[in-house]
């Protein structure tokens, strides 16, 4: 799809006229010149196939552990250790890749992280025995832990101000998708029997093998370009952006920018103190919601009754709810700003919340859970959108780092908090929970920055 020339296009020329510039550019201004079209398409297809992957990867584990266990004959506590040595990887893997994005480099980062997420995904499908399957599973956690943030980061970076919230909201739907698939390979994974973890680690890997040929096509972030004291390489880049988006442009020379590279410590420098304090927040303490409702809620019903709401036609349903979520936090981002849409989702997740407690009809239950899959999947894209945006180029990749790192840190602390209280106290349960969520809305209002529309430092 092409577009007209925006404001940019005062600060670009149309190919042929020899007249130079009269000034510098910002990077804003060349990426409004080089317009939202094929480049940012394929870029999205190219960054939501492995974002797929991963949320197959993710949601794999509860449905390999009983074959696993019935492979190695341990216990099903034993074969589920796979997904903490998973989740353990993929905090490691946000915050260290994160931080290397910032100091080397998107692109080198963006193949590394996916390289580790294949190859030992698929590598897993191989496992020996159970203590090499752990190993691999932690390594396999790494490389997708580092895709999350780098990803995002350089979505973010490669669109103008006007369209970043809705792309960045899209994106996640592909969490979604992944959802779907994983949910149809586990019915037809069974057809193995206790190889079935095998088949099932095999398939959630290859997307990502694709992902690495793609992801050498991806070209370095101009801003990070930029921002490294390269100007003449972010604008070759934003020359190719326009070529592909067949704009018959010439980008101007770019304002140089020589910053230094900060240090992580940065990110709780004043100026940066209470958004990074208050998100951070917001992410643990969603993170700590959102495995409460998904993982020992259903366990919770189905010892009363709900069993099939742990089945993987149900897990369809789910997903597909969670389509219309992404749409209108995807509308909500640009119409009304980040921080309302965020307080919006999470309090209309605190209340579907809290909805389990008004009684066990089947109904009021299913009910319940459709809207916690909507409004909670809507927050996470709305979260995912507005982190990046947040901090100046230096830090934006440890920032979303950092982020999944505490994300990951509530999905492990989730049992010891979550589980002893859902098991004996259920209503206490569904109120702690809808606090967290609350509490989640506070945090982000206490965040110091709207950035709808904001140009990116």
């Amino acid at each position: 799809m092409q577009e007209d020339v925006s404001s940019g296009a005062a600060f670009a020329h149309a190919a042929g006229d020899s007249t130079a510039p009269a000034s510098a550019i910002s990077i804003e201004q060349g990426l409004q010149a080089a317009g939202v079209g094929k480049f940012q398409y394929c870029l999205f297809l190219i960054f939501g196939l492995v974002w797929m992957a991963d949320a197959m990867q993710v949601l794999s584990i509860g449905f390999s552990a009983p074959s696993i266990a019935q492979t190695f004959g341990v216990t099903l506590p034993q074969a589920l250790q796979t997904g903490t040595l998973f989740f353990v990887g993929m905090l490691v893997g946000a915050f260290g890749f994160g931080r290397l994005a910032d100091r080397i480099g998107r692109r080198p980062v963006l193949i590394a992280a996916v390289l580790l997420d294949a190859c030992f995904g698929v590598a897993s499908a191989f496992a020996p025995d159970l203590t090499w399957l752990l190993a691999l599973r932690f390594l396999t956690g790494i490389g997708v832990g580092g895709t999350l943030p780098v990803d995002y980061t350089m979505m973010a970076e490669f669109l103008p101000s006007d369209r970043r919230g809705r792309w960045l909201v899209m994106l996640e739907s592909f969490w979604a998708v992944g959802t779907i698939l994983l949910a149809i390979l586990a019915l037809v994974a069974v057809r193995w029997g206790p190889d079935a973890w095998r088949v099932i680690f095999f398939v959630t890997g290859l997307p990502a093998l694709i992902g690495i040929v793609l992801r050498l096509y991806v070209p370095e972030s101009p801003m990070y370009l930029n921002r490294s004291g390269q100007p003449d390489a972010a604008r070759a880049v934003l020359a190719r952006v326009a070529r592909t988006n067949g704009r018959s442009v010439t980008i101007a020379p770019l304002m140089p920018d020589h910053s230094a590279k900060p240090s992580l410590f940065a990110l709780f420098s004043s100026k940066l103190r209470r958004r990074s304090v208050a998100l951070l927040l917001a992410w643990a303490l969603v993170s700590i919601a959102y495995y409460g409702v998904f993982v020992y809620l259903p366990l919770k019903l189905a010892s009363a009754g709900f069993g099939f709401m742990r089945g993987q036609e149900f897990l369809i349903v789910l997903a597909l709810v969670q389509l219309p979520g992404y749409a209108l936090a995807a509308y909500g981002v640009e119409r009304w700003g980040r921080k309302p849409t965020l307080v919006g989702f999470l309090l209309l997740s605190a209340l579907g919340c809290m909805l389990y407690s008004l009684g066990s009809a089947t109904a009021l239950v299913v009910g319940s859970t459709l809207l916690m899959s909507f409004a909670l999947l809507g927050t996470w894209a709305a979260l995912y959108a507005f982190t990046p945006e947040v901090y100046p180029t230096g830090l934006r990749a440890s920032g979303m780092g950092l982020a999944g790192a505490v994300a990951r840190f509530g999905g492990l602390l989730a049992p010891t908090i979550v589980a002893p209280v859902m098991a004996t106290h259920f209503t206490l349960a569904l109120a702690m929970l809808a606090s967290f969520l609350a509490l989640g809305a506070v945090a982000i209002v206490c965040v110091d920055v709207e950035s709808r529309r904001q140009v990116l430092e």
